[in-house]
């Protein structure tokens, strides 16, 4: 592939890899959250975790097409992903931790997105 077309996305590179990674552990989270036995105290973290993974899928393809719009799309994602890392805060569990975890580091990245575009 030529190397004109690949060098834009470098600048991207790493709140890519953040959104892809918090997508991933947003979904697992989401699937074990639905068998804990208090799944209903956890339904609006549920509902952040489906949210959280949309948005961060949305803003890692952005990202890759060089929209014209990654910077309102990753600020929309850091402001979703710290809302999902306060709700997964909640509970006291290794996926929710390591949720909010990966949601507090793509929020940080797509904030280094917003002062780089």
């Amino acid at each position: 592939m030529n190397a004109t077309l690949m060098a834009p996305n470098m600048q991207y590179q790493s709140c890519i890899d953040a959104c892809n990674k918090c997508a991933q552990l947003c979904n697992e989270c989401f699937r074990m959250c639905l068998v804990e036995p208090d799944v209903k105290a956890r339904e609006h973290c549920i509902v952040d975790l489906v949210e959280c993974a949309e948005i961060c899928m949305t803003a890692a393809s952005s990202m890759t097409k060089r929209s014209y719009h990654v910077d309102r799309i990753c600020n929309l994602c850091a402001t979703i992903c710290e809302e999902c890392a306060s709700e997964c805060g909640k509970f006291n569990d290794d996926h929710t931790r390591a949720c909010a975890d990966a949601c507090h580091q793509c929020a940080d990245e797509c904030r280094k997105m917003d002062n780089m575009v």
